[in-house]
C-alpha cells in the first residue's frame, strides 16, 4: 500500500494553545445552550484565540451535513430533525456572551424542502430581539442557488451575508460535494444586488495556482463580493484531500494587494485566516470610514 507523503508544517503555522478563563466561559455557555459552533466541527485552529476573546461562530441546524466536501471535517451522513428551540437559545447564548457582533454558520441540509431557509430566518429575528445593538453575520449554502430561499434569509436583515466559494474554479469538482462554482457565483452576485454586503472565503494548498487565486478574487468581485478572505488549508485526515502546498507568508500578502487593487472593501488574507476569523474587523472598518 502506498504510503501519502506528509507535508512538514512551517514555524509560521505553529500555534500555541492555552485554555484562559475566557475560553472556558465561552466554552460553558456554549455547552450549556447546547449549541454547535463550527470552531469545534470545523477544527479551528483559532478556536482558543477566538474563546479567549469571547467570540465563537454558531452552527445551527444540527451537526450532520448532507453534503462531504473533501476539505471539511464536519460529519456527515443522515441529520436529525431540526431542533425549533435552537434559533432561542442561540439568541439568548449571545446576549450571554455579550457579543457585539455574531457570525452564524449552518451544515447543508439537503434533506429539507427549503434547505434549511426558514430556520436561518428565524434564528436571526430571534438574535435581534434579544441582542438590539448586536450585528449579524451569516455564512450561508448555496441553497442550490434557489432564489426563494436565499430570499428568506436575506428579508431577515443580517449585516454582513457570505457563501464561501472555497476553493478555484477547477478544483471545485474535485474538492465540494454538490456545490458548483458557477452557481456559488450566481449566490453571491444575487446577494449583492439583492442589496446585501457580501463576503467569500477560499482556502489555497489544496493544488490550486497563484494565478487562478487571482482569477478567483476577479471572478468574487465582479459577483459584486466586498469582503475576502484567504487562508491556508490544513487537511483534517488522510481521507480528506490532499494538501499540496504550504503558502508562504510573503504570497498571502500578495493575494492581499491584488484583491485590494481590485477593489474589495476589507481582505483577509494570512495562513491562519479563517472565514469568520475577526469577522468583527470588516463592519468597525466599514464604520470608521
Amino acid at each position: 500500500m502506498e504510503r501519502k507523503e506528509v507535508l512538514r508544517k512551517p514555524e509560521w503555522l505553529k500555534i500555541r494553545l492555552s485554555h484562559t478563563d475566557g475560553y472556558s466561559n465561552t466554552g460553558d455557555i456554549v455547552r450549556e445552550g447546547l449549541l454547535n459552533t463550527i470552531c469545534s466541527s470545523g477544527r479551528c485552529p483559532n478556536q482558543c484565540e477566538c474563546w479567549a476573546r469571547g467570540t465563537a461562530t454558531f452552527m445551527i441546524a444540527g451537526d450532520i451535513c448532507t453534503r462531504s466536501c473533501r476539505f471539511c471535517a464536519t460529519k456527515t451522513g443522515r441529520p436529525l430533525p431540526l431542533d425549533e428551540t435552537e434559533p432561542e437559545r442561540v439568541a439568548l447564548s449571545v446576549k450571554k456572551l455579550g457579543l457585539k457582533h455574531c457570525v452564524i454558520t449552518s451544515v447543508d441540509r439537503d434533506d429539507l424542502p427549503d434547505g434549511g431557509a426558514a430556520h436561518w430566518a428565524e434564528t436571526v429575528k430571534a438574535i435581534r430581539r434579544h441582542n438590539p445593538s448586536t450585528t449579524v453575520e451569516l455564512l450561508i449554502p448555496d441553497f442550490d442557488g434557489r432564489k426563494e430561499l436565499l430570499d428568506t434569509v436575506i428579508e431577515a436583515g443580517a449585516d454582513i451575508v457570505g457563501h464561501n466559494i472555497e476553493t478555484t474554479e477547477r478544483l471545485t469538482p474535485q474538492v465540494r460535494s454538490r456545490a458548483r462554482y458557477d452557481v456559488s457565483i450566481k449566490v453571491l452576485r444575487y446577494l449583492a444586488d439583492r442589496g446585501q454586503r457580501v463576503k467569500s472565503g477560499l482556502m489555497v494548498g489544496l493544488g490550486e495556482s497563484d494565478d487562478e487565486v487571482i482569477k478567483t478574487l476577479g471572478d468574487l468581485r465582479s459577483a459584486g463580493c466586498s469582503i475576502v478572505t484567504i487562508g491556508q488549508y490544513l487537511q483534517p485526515t488522510l481521507k480528506h484531500h490532499k494538501l499540496e502546498r504550504y503558502v508562504h507568508p510573503d504570497t498571502f500578502s500578495r493575494y492581499k494587494s491584488e484583491a485590494e487593487r481590485m477593489g474589495f472593501d476589507f481582505v483577509a488574507s494570512a495562513p491562519m485566516v479563517r472565514s469568520s476569523y475577526m469577522a468583527e474587523q470588516a463592519l468597525m472598518k466599514d464604520k470608521s470610514e
